[in-house]
């Protein structure tokens, strides 16, 4: 074969491989993620720094307070009571635990708080703004997850059970009110860590 002929086949191949080739891979997404992860976390601070205030707030009922580190057998047989369910739980980005698998349920842990606290919003005051932030922290983890292209399926994992029902006078609602802070406090904690993670792993070009 001609020797030009061979040069400009290998050119137009070239040129095929280029065109074809992803703008970007999953180990390089687009900048977006970042912007949102950060976001995301900027706010996910502030509901840390709200929850002391909103607890003070809104739950006066003795022994339970923020900083107990222990429940006691009562509380914890009125949490099995009311089924108020955990959030989904968030690991260390792995080969077994992927980044799609991590922000689904950041999504998912975030739509179960918001959902909850619209519950006992109708028996406590003083919720409206920590459930604000919540509905906005849910729209900076879909810009991620579309950013990244990844998968839209959420799991129903947690979905809210009827808690409405349950709470028939003022200590299950202190008790229903308590729970779901300290859950949302250490579940934010968690989004921190994992938000950190997700946010290294793109600067990172994939390698955690």
């Amino acid at each position: 074969m001609d020797p030009r002929t061979v040069a400009l086949l290998h050119c137009f191949l070239f040129a095929v491989l280029v065109q074809s080739a992803p703008v970007s891979s999953p180990a390089d997404p687009p900048p977006a993620f970042r912007e949102a992860a950060e976001r995301a976390k900027t706010l996910v601070e502030k509901i840390l720094r709200d929850i002391p205030t909103v607890h003070s707030a809104t739950i006066n009922t003795e022994g339970l307070s923020l900083d107990s580190s222990s429940q006691t057998t009562n509380l914890q047989m009125m949490v099995t009571s009311l089924g108020i369910p955990a959030p989904p739980v968030l690991k260390s980005l792995s080969d077994s635990f992927t980044l799609d698998m991590c922000v689904s349920r950041m999504l998912v842990g975030s739509q179960l708080h918001h959902g909850l606290l619209g519950v006992l919003s109708d028996k406590l005051s003083g919720l409206k703004d920590l459930r604000a932030d919540l509905r906005d922290l849910q729209t900076h983890i879909t810009k991620m997850k579309e950013a990244a292209q990844l998968s839209s399926d959420v799991s129903d994992q947690n979905q809210i059970p009827d808690l409405a029902s349950r709470l028939q006078g003022n200590y299950e609602v202190q008790v229903a009110g308590h729970v779901t802070l300290m859950q949302l406090r250490s579940f934010c904690h968690d989004l921190i860590r994992s938000l950190r993670a997700a946010i290294a792993y793109r600067r990172a070009g994939g390698k955690r």
